[in-house]
């Protein structure tokens, strides 16, 4: 007799483990239909514009560094020998301030949806200009200026630039052009200002910047002291980076943040002098491009210390639908435990093909989830489908426990259960805890209910079940 029910308890742990099987083939397709979200922003990417990252504005330098080399030639002659090399000497802004405005908009891509935006920067500062001769040199060195001194100002994707800025620089204006020309960093703006530069003193800058992006913006703080605000429309931020924002207020109609970053805090104007301390365009290129992914397509400020703010989805379908799919085992346990439960108490046999059947319903259940939300939001989508498997579970076994207040119990129970990982999904912080006090929960019940069984008549009780069954 103990025979029989061991091997029943068997069965049911097999179609359990079974079960696994399609609930994999669908977790695998959510990863897929991830992928296809990230294509499908890399692809808005491509065609329009992707993530923006903002270096400087740095003021470049081109000079000639001229040394004399002595040689004594074997007949006892002094030759001197001209060494010339070109320099890049950087100027980084004592204060830099951006004030930033962010609209955001939805963009889609077949069923796919990207978030997409329209920035509008005001950079503010003041350059404490060198002169000539105090421009970095060897030893007995002559300098001169080898170019006209300009404005740097590398942006990681031109394409989102929705106008031609104009550099308000002393008293005078001068327009940007193509080219960074700041090292392996190529893409972005200059703005040439003329060997008068170089004359000392203090002199202040400002610029309008229009860039649009995709879902991030990140910011290179070049300057001794930076101070960046941005403010947007979009209520559901996430800030990246090295450095936190010292100030953040989130509402429903969108948010304002202000980062405060000091030099000392942050690696970028060393890291920016590294590379103009050799060759301009031969060792530095090739010591900086690994660092900027490579060479003069990299993504601006890959290597250099920075901070971000995301545009951010407050409920991502996939990635709810992925959480969710992982508790698709535990719910099959759980119902298949309620049901080994019902038969003990009830005697009221349960067929393994029945079994089956309410499992395959309940694996179901995650991909209508997937399905629906696709079209609709979470929310919905969940209640749709919840409401579907439930309504057929319920329908389903109202027959086979032959009493339709069965059924209806059981379906309640399921309502309970999907209510439940309702509430895991949507508090991610909390689903630790709340997962364990629901299996407490469940042990609980399953303990009360079964507090006056006696164990060791468990074969009797399976027989019984059997005879009442009648021939299969």
């Amino acid at each position: 007799m103990q025979n029989k029910l061991f091997f029943k308890v068997l069965i049911i742990v097999v179609l359990m483990l079974m079960l696994g099987i399609p609930l994999m083939m669908i977790e695998s397709t959510v990863t897929s239909r991830m992928q296809f979200r990230e294509q499908a922003a890399a692809s808005i990417a491509s065609d329009s514009v992707g993530e923006q990252t903002v270096i400087g504005p740095v003021l470049v330098v081109p000079y000639t560094e001229e040394v004399d080399v002595r040689e004594t030639t074997p007949e006892g002659k002094v030759k001197v020998t001209t060494n010339v090399t070109q320099r890049r000497h950087l100027v980084f802004p004592d204060d830099l301030q951006v004030q930033g405005s962010i609209g955001a908009e939805r963009r889609h891509r077949g069923i796919h949806e990207v978030l997409v935006y329209n920035g509008q920067h005001k950079f503010a500062g003041v350059f404490t200009l060198p002169v000539v001769a105090d421009l970095p040199r060897a030893r007995d060195a002559r300098v001169t200026l080898s170019g006209q001194p300009y404005l740097a100002l590398p942006i990681e994707d031109v394409r989102g630039l929705r106008d031609i800025p104009q550099l308000q620089w002393g008293g005078g204006t001068v327009e940007f052009a193509q080219d960074a020309l700041l090292g392996a960093y190529k893409r972005g703006l200059h703005a040439t200002l003329g060997p008068a530069v170089l004359e000392g003193g203090q002199v202040p800058f400002s610029f309008a910047l229009n860039l649009a992006g995709m879902e991030r913006q990140s910011f290179i703080p070049v300057g001794k002291n930076n101070v960046v605000t941005v403010k947007s429309d979009w209520p559901h931020p996430q800030f990246n980076g090295r450095f936190l924002p010292e100030k953040r207020e989130i509402s429903d109609t969108g948010f304002a943040t202000t980062w405060r970053v000091p030099s000392l805090a942050a690696n970028v104007r060393q890291e920016l002098l590294n590379m103009a301390a050799d060759d301009w365009e031969g060792r530095a290129a090739a010591a900086t491009a690994a660092t900027a992914a490579q060479g003069a397509g990299a993504r601006a400020g890959t290597a250099l210390d920075r901070f971000s703010v995301a545009l951010v989805e407050p409920v991502n379908a996939y990635s709810l639908a992925d959480r969710a799919t992982k508790y698709g085992l535990l719910f099959v346990a759980l119902t298949f435990a309620a049901f080994f439960v019902f038969e003990i108490l009830k005697r009221l046999p349960i067929h393994p093909v029945q079994y089956a059947l309410v499992g395959l319903s309940l694996a179901m259940f995650f991909l209508l989830l997937l399905g629906l939300s696709e079209h609709f939001a979470f929310a919905l989508a969940y209640a749709a489908a919840s409401a579907a498997c439930i309504g057929l579970i319920g329908y389903y076994l109202a027959h086979v426990l032959r009493d339709r207040r069965r059924g209806f119990a059981f379906g309640g129970a399921l309502t309970l259960l999907y209510g439940a990982l309702y509430g895991l999904l949507c508090s991610e912080d909390n689903a630790l805890v709340l997962g364990s006090i629901l299996l407490f929960a469940v042990l609980a019940a399953i303990m009360v209910a079964t507090r006056k069984v006696d164990w060791y008549q468990l074969g009797g009780a399976a027989q019984a079940i059997e005879s009442e069954a009648g021939p299969a």
